[in-house]
C-alpha cells in the first residue's frame, strides 16, 4: 500500500469506528524526536503543541525511555494495596521540589482535580466546620479543568455541558482575573477556590498583574483553600517550575499533570500542604494504578530532566523571544498576541474567518498547532526548541499570517 493509501485507510477507520469527540488535523504521525515529529509519508513537522504541554521535555526523551524501559523490566504495578520502592523517592523528590507537604498521585488531570475537590469539601465539614453539604467551591468563568461529568457541571462552555446533565450543585462562578467578584462571593460555606494561573484552553487567557498574589491574600484572611490547576502550566511550560512562582504565591492545593510523565504515560499529582491531605483515611479515596512503580518512576526522571537540562530556564529565554517575533508579524486580523514562557497564543478578530484555516496552511509548511475557542492559535512547542528552531518558525508563520 502506498502512503496515500494508507493515509486514507487510516482516517477512513477512525471515521468508522472511533467516536467523533475530536476534530483533529488529518496527519497521521508515527515517529518523534525533541520538537520534531514525522508522519507516515515520512514529512516531518515542527510540534507547536506539545500534546497540550504533556511533552515539555520532548518527544521520546532518551533518559525519560531508560528510566521506563528499565523499571517496566523489574515491576509495573502493584496496587497500593502493598507499597513499592519507587512512591516513597517519588513523593521525597516532587514534594522538596514544589515546597510541599503532601502529596497524592493519581493518573490524569482530572483525576487530580477530582481528589482536590474531594479533599476540601472533607476538610470544610471537619476542620472549618461548614454544616453537612453545605460545601461550596469557586471557580472561574471560562475555566477548564477537565472532562469529567463533575467538572463540566461548572463549566461555562456550553459545548461541554450541554445534554450531559443534571449536574452535581456546591459550585459558584466568577469572572477569571477580578480579585474583588471573589471576595464578594464568598460566604462561610465556601471552602475553596479553584483557579488556572494561566487559562489555557480558553486561549491563553493571562490575569492581570497581581491577581494571584491577590487572591492568595483574600483565600488565607477568608479561610479558604487556594487550588491552583497547574496541569497545563506546571512544570517549567511558563518559564518557571510553577506558574505560581511569577507572584511568589504558594497554593494550599497545586495540581500537576501532563508532563510530569515526559508524554510517556499517564500520572498526575495533588500537591498539598498537610492540613487538607491529612484529611484522608484509609479506604477514603484512591486508585487501582494510582502511585504504581512505573509511573513513579517515570515521574522522577521527567522532573530531573527538566532542572539538570535546563529546560525551565530555556522556556522563559525562547519565550520571551517567541512572543517578541509573533508580536512583530502585520496582519489586521490579528486581535491580540500573548503569552508567558512557551505558553503563547495569536487571537484573531471574531470576523477574521476563524484561526483553523491558518492551522491548516502552517501544517502544508511543517507546523503542526491547534486553534482553541475558534479565534486562538495555541504556540506551545517543548521546552527543549532552540532559537534556530524559534527563527524557522516565525519564518513560517509570518508567512502565512500575512499572506
Amino acid at each position: 500500500m502506498n502512503a496515500a493509501a494508507e493515509t486514507t485507510d487510516f482516517l477512513a477507520v477512525e471515521s468508522e469506528l472511533g467516536a467523533h469527540n475530536y476534530k483533529p488535523l488529518d496527519v497521521i504521525l508515527t515517529k518523534g524526536e525533541g520538537v520534531w515529529v514525522w508522519d507516515v509519508d515520512g514529512k516531518k513537522y515542527l510540534d507547536c503543541l506539545a500534546a497540550y504541554s504533556a511533552v515539555n521535555q520532548g518527544h521520546c526523551h532518551p533518559r525519560i525511555l531508560k528510566a521506563m524501559v528499565d523499571q517496566a523490566s523489574k515491576l509495573t504495578l502493584t496496587s497500593r494495596a502493598f507499597r513499592n520502592d519507587q512512591l516513597a523517592p517519588f513523593y521525597e523528590e516532587i514534594c522538596a521540589l514544589t515546597n510541599s507537604s503532601k502529596v497524592l498521585p493519581m493518573n490524569s488531570g482530572a483525576e487530580a482535580v477530582e481528589t482536590a475537590v474531594k479533599c476540601v469539601r472533607k476538610w470544610g465539614y471537619e476542620v472549618k466546620g461548614v454544616a453537612e453539604n453545605q460545601a461550596e467551591i469557586i471557580v472561574c468563568n471560562n475555566n477548564f479543568h477537565g472532562r469529567t461529568l463533575n467538572i463540566v457541571g461548572f463549566s461555562t462552555d456550553p459545548s461541554a455541558r450541554k445534554n450531559f446533565g443534571p449536574f452535581a450543585p456546591g459550585f459558584r462562578v466568577v469572572p477569571f482575573g477580578d480579585a474583588a467578584a471573589l471576595e464578594a462571593a464568598i460566604t462561610p460555606n465556601t471552602v475553596a477556590f479553584l483557579v488556572e494561573p494561566i487559562q489555557g484552553e480558553a486561549g491563553v487567557i493571562i490575569p492581570p498583574e497581581g491577581y494571584i498574589q491577590a487572591v492568595r491574600e483574600i483565600c488565607t484572611r477568608h479561610n479558604v483553600m487556594l487550588i491552583l490547576d497547574e496541569i497545563q502550566t506546571g512544570l517549567g511550560r511558563t518559564g518557571r517550575l510553577l506558574a505560581e512562582e511569577h507572584e511568589g504565591v504558594v497554593a494550599d492545593l497545586t495540581l500537576v499533570g501532563k508532563a510530569l510523565s515526559g508524554g510517556f504515560y499517564p500520572i498526575s499529582a495533588v500537591l498539598s500542604n498537610s492540613e487538607v491531605l491529612g484529611v484522608l483515611k484509609p479506604g477514603q479515596h484512591g486508585s487501582t494504578f494510582g502511585g504504581n512503580p512505573l509511573a513513579c518512576a517515570i515521574a522522577r526522571e521527567s522532573l530531573k530532566v527538566l532542572v539538570e537540562e535546563g529546560m525551565i530556564e530555556n522556556s522563559a529565554k525562547q519565550g520571551a523571544y517567541f512572543l517578541e517575533g509573533l508580536k512583530k508579524i502585520r496582519n489586521n486580523a490579528i486581535r491580540d498576541v500573548r503569552g508567558r514562557g512557551l505558553m503563547l497564543a495569536v487571537e484573531f478578530h471574531p470576523d477574521a474567518g476563524g484561526a483553523r484555516r491558518y492551522c491548516l496552511e502552517l501544517k502544508e509548511l511543517g507546523i503542526l498547532c491547534k486553534e482553541t475557542h475558534e479565534h486562538t492559535i495555541r504556540f506551545a512547542p517543548p521546552l527543549t526548541i532552540t532559537r534556530d528552531e524559534v527563527d524557522w518558525a516565525l519564518e513560517r508563520i509570518e508567512r502565512v499570517l500575512t499572506q
